[in-house]
């Protein structure tokens, strides 16, 4: 495998994750990140992106993963079916999200196989989904919002939600893991969680307004999230922000891996919005279910 200059943010008591990993498809060599927690849980295939191994060009070199920024559709298809091969998945297995900073939150089944990709998904404004159905590529796509991973290891059911920082504010993971409660009787102490890359605290500055949802909203923990740079600017900690989030859930501290990799400190690496000032691809989350033994 090729040597891939990873920057990471030390976090106290926290083991290095995600970690980089790399197949090889063809004459291409395939660098992503994956998760260890997920994995050991032995039951789902995951794996979120980087920028390389595509063929993509220009601002979207090379592993876009956007068929709305202006990136030529071709070349889109083409990373996709890379990661497909990465995957071992069928091409037409994915099902993308529509993402729009909602907490809304959708059950996928294989009806909706090829949704967002190959056919029209016949619904908007969803930011995550939910399944039990093996094979299913649950897909949802960043440039620096944070991924949400959820396995439930003992009613075989996951999640892949979107969460900006109008998703947590929101609490995005409650919201998803309420609706794999109500669909598939989930109960968090039972559930594999992993918050993905995407950007850091310090390099995340936020206005008054931003902070203020915040403060309203995480009351009690202001001094893990926000720091005060004055001028009515803060820095906000997303990672904490979602990582209080999943543990109030009920979530377990030993059931939950939280990124150390920023999208925005590894621009060569990653797509980053502030990075790129908006001139970027996107990145892809992905998971599925593997079919019973």
């Amino acid at each position: 495998m090729a040597e891939y200059i990873l920057v990471r943010k030390e976090r106290e008591g926290k083991q290095p994750a995600p970690v980089m990993c790399s197949r090889q498809l063809a004459s291409v060599e395939f660098p992503y990140l994956s998760y260890p927690i997920l994995e050991q849980t032995g039951i789902v295939e995951h794996c979120f992106t980087t920028r390389l191994g595509g063929v993509s060009r220009g601002i979207y070199e090379s592993l876009n993963l956007s068929f709305t920024r202006g990136d030529d559709r071709m070349a889109v298809e083409e990373n996709f079916r890379r990661v497909s091969g990465m995957l071992g998945c069928r091409y037409d297995n994915f099902v993308l999200s529509d993402q729009t900073h909602t907490t809304n939150v959708r059950r996928v089944g294989k009806e909706d196989a090829g949704k967002g990709i190959t056919r029209e998904r016949g619904y908007a404004d969803v930011d995550g989904l939910i399944t039990d159905e093996p094979g299913l590529v649950l897909s949802t796509f960043y440039a620096d919002c944070v991924p949400l991973y959820f396995v439930d290891i003992k009613r075989r059911a996951i999640g892949l939600s979107h969460s900006g920082w109008r998703g947590t504010a929101g609490r995005m993971g409650r919201a998803t893991l309420e609706a794999m409660r109500r669909e598939f009787g989930t109960q968090p102490q039972d559930v594999i969680c992993a918050i993905g890359p995407s950007i850091c605290q310090d390099c995340y500055e936020v206005s008054q307004d931003v902070a203020d949802e915040f403060i309203h909203e995480f009351c009690g923990h202001e001094a893990e999230i926000l720091i005060d740079k004055g001028n009515g600017k803060y820095q906000l900690d997303l990672w904490r922000a979602n990582e209080i989030v999943l543990l109030e859930t009920g979530i377990k501290q030993e059931h939950l891996s939280v990124t150390d990799v920023c999208t925005c400190c590894n621009p060569k690496l990653l797509f980053s919005h502030r990075a790129s000032r908006g001139k970027r691809g996107n990145l892809g989350a992905f998971l599925s279910l593997k079919e019973k033994e």
